[in-house]
């Protein structure tokens, strides 16, 4: 097996817009991912042939995708176009990408990556204490096609990461309220509802705390699986999302815990467990019981630390096997930690093994 570090731009992407009008948040960030927009589109589209879909499937389910968009949040489907005109690129591209994981879900040969996320709520002298962390796990292709994000204009301003084309993934916003994302899989998953990705842009747009994230996911039309962890100051939320519904998990001794399968009974009696097992299990139990031994992390810093991992243990830490061929050559992309007391997202353009070698980005949601 060869491993290698992961190949990354000098200088990472970093997109600013702020517009009250949807479309124009839109325009500009098509405008400022002009050049990066076409690769993203490229590498997926090899993606789509790989697993078997058809171009004209794909424009299918980008187009029902867009039209369901349109029902739930006019806005969310305005933006898209917006970033479609910005960039030169026809809106069911923009649409496809927001839907990549959906759309990949007809797949049978091209798994979803892994991600793993620890959220901590602690209470001390001072009063509750919520932050978390995740690294995000994807192909190394992709590994120069994301960009960190800082968007206002909407209801909330809010800040984290996403891909070249797609509005939402990871952040907190001006609210305090935070959102960790893990893809999941489902025997029901298409396409039908909103995208996992689009869905986390409305919520950190939208939502003030917890209570009204979970109000908003619960009158989405769901078609496709995820989770968000889900945090603001006082509160924390883990959710199995399916198409067969919303479940909820509330914190266990002030932790919760994520990686790729389902963790309620209902949509967990469905699951495509040849997706992630036995990696996504070995990874969860393997943080598990580190957070046990180790006893509770008190900081982002410590929480980050629980997730390096190396040689002979479950890749938490994900290093790209290039002997692999395109679609299964999963790297940690980026570490990210997020406090919604100071509405702080931190991103690392690196693996939880390049804590201290790296520097975090910071970004404030304002």
């Amino acid at each position: 097996m060869t491993t290698t570090s992961i190949p990354r731009p000098a200088h990472r992407r970093h997109i600013e817009v702020a517009d009250a009008d949807p479309h124009e948040r839109g325009v500009a960030r098509g405008a400022q991912l002009r050049d990066g927009i076409p690769a993203a589109i490229e590498v997926y589209d090899r993606l789509f042939t790989l697993g078997g879909i058809t171009p004209a499937q794909v424009r299918d389910d980008a187009e029902r995708a867009l039209d369901t968009i349109g029902r739930f949040r006019a806005s969310a489907r305005a933006e898209i176009e917006g970033i479609a005109r910005g960039s030169g690129t026809e809106p069911w591209r923009i649409a496809a990408l927001n839907a990549r994981t959906e759309i990949l879900a007809r797949s049978a040969t091209v798994p979803p990556g892994e991600c793993t996320t620890i959220v901590r709520q602690l209470v001390d002298d001072s009063g509750p204490r919520t932050f978390g962390v995740q690294t995000w796990d994807w192909h190394i292709e992709l590994s120069a096609l994301w960009h960190t994000l800082d968007t206002r204009g909407g209801r909330h301003g809010y800040v984290g990461l996403s891909e070249h084309g797609i509005l939402g993934k990871i952040g907190v916003n001006s609210a305090g309220l935070a959102l960790h994302f893990n893809i999941l899989g489902h025997a029901r998953d298409g396409i039908g509802g909103i995208p996992m990705h689009v869905l986390a842009a409305i919520v950190l747009e939208e939502a003030g705390g917890v209570a009204e994230a979970v109000e908003i996911i619960r009158g989405a039309p769901l078609a496709s699986s995820g989770s968000f962890a889900l945090f603001d100051e006082t509160e924390a939320v883990l959710l199995d999302l399916s198409p067969v519904g919303v479940f909820a998990m509330r914190p266990e001794h002030g932790t919760l815990l994520r990686t790729n399968h389902f963790l309620t009974p209902e949509p967990a009696a469905d699951e495509k467990s040849w997706l992630y097992q036995p990696d996504s299990g070995e990874r969860y139990d393997f943080v598990r019981a580190r957070l046990a031994r180790t006893g509770p992390p008190a900081t982002p810093d410590e929480l980050a630390a629980c997730l390096v991992t190396g040689a002979g243990e479950p890749p938490v830490t994900c290093v790209p096997d290039l002997d692999q061929p395109l679609g299964q050559r999963w790297a940690s992309l980026a570490t990210v930690t997020l406090e919604p007391a100071t509405r702080t997202a931190r991103v690392l353009d690196g693996t939880p093994a390049d804590i201290g070698t790296r520097d975090w980005r910071v970004l404030t949601a304002g």
